[in-house]
């Protein structure tokens, strides 16, 4: 069995409606993607939060859906366009799917990662490469961080670097749950991981307890319901985008304990000296380590 991924290249003002034309009138699936990627003309669609556009779409965008193979393609796309009110049928090309076994070939894009000096980020259908290095088993999932983004790897360096043995630390926006991990492999001594999503919550959970971490995960409710807001860490580390970063400056500087550090990433390096600025109040930031375009930012309050 195999299906066919008809393609169609329409202007922004059509893409939407077009896309749902055609999964009404009979393809398996829908996706719009840039139809200038990879060219100079290729531009990003989504930033940061609260900067997202009204429509997902380009303007010169590709409409992808994919129908069977002994679908009659052609009545699809003729329907769809007729029922959004276009003069005609647009042109498209298509190229067919092959049936493949999908979940070995997702399985095959994901290797062990080497992270710092001595850490590993290992899917489950690999061996460690090293069983004497920390080893986190993590699968690539719905929650964010499993090693191989640059800003992921720069909190996990600095952890590594300044290994928090019996110190308590705060991962604000823990996603999957890697770095309050490491933490805790690193021999901290209570860790508790914070996100705004219940699926990272649930997700951070499951690495966790796959891992033999012990981990409290919740989310912000929860966090300042059960633990008093004058609870303060040895380290906080905040993964995030600079924007939401500058905006809680305040909460996050206020979490760190007196001689405590805070560590955040997801920043740009032109976006450096905005974050520092925003913190500098509470406290002041540098620039640890840079990769790929992003910065980790660290700091550490007086004792």
């Amino acid at each position: 069995m195999g299906w066919i991924e008809v393609v169609i290249e329409v202007a922004r003002e059509h893409a939407e409606a077009l896309s749902d034309a055609l999964m009404d009138t009979g393809a398996l699936s829908v996706s719009v993607e840039d139809a200038d990627e990879g060219t100079a003309d290729e531009k990003p669609l989504f930033g940061e939060p609260g900067m997202e556009p009204e429509e997902t779409a380009w303007d010169r965008s590709r409409v992808v859906a994919l129908t069977d193979i002994d679908s009659d393609y052609a009545a699809i796309v003729a329907a769809a366009a007729q029922s959004i009110g276009l003069p005609s049928t647009p042109s498209y090309t298509t190229r067919s799917v092959e049936e493949q076994d999908w979940v070995r070939l997702t399985q095959s894009q994901f290797a062990p990662i080497h992270i710092g000096k001595n850490i590993w980020v290992v899917p489950s259908w690999h061996d460690a490469p090293d069983a004497d290095a920390l080893i986190l088993e993590l699968d690539p999932g719905l929650a964010f961080g499993t090693g191989s983004h640059p800003t992921t790897r720069l909190c996990m360096e600095w952890l590594e670097a300044h290994a928090p043995q019996n110190l308590t630390v705060l991962d604000y926006g823990c996603g999957s749950g890697i770095l309050a991990m490491v933490a805790s492999k690193l021999g901290a001594g209570k860790v508790i991981g914070v996100d705004i999503d219940p699926q990272a919550i649930e997700s951070a959970n499951f690495n966790a307890e796959r891992n033999h971490c012990n981990i409290e995960f919740a989310l912000p409710e929860k966090f300042g319901t059960d633990h008093p807001s004058s609870e303060k860490f040895n380290v906080v580390v905040a993964n995030i985008l600079s924007s939401p970063l500058k905006l809680m400056a305040p909460m996050l500087a206020g979490r760190v304990a007196p001689g405590g550090s805070l560590v955040l990433s997801g920043v740009l390096a032109r976006q450096a000296e905005e974050v520092a600025a925003a913190y500098a109040p509470f406290i002041q930031l540098s620039v640890w380590a840079e990769h790929e375009g992003w910065v980790a930012l660290s700091g550490q309050l007086p004792g």
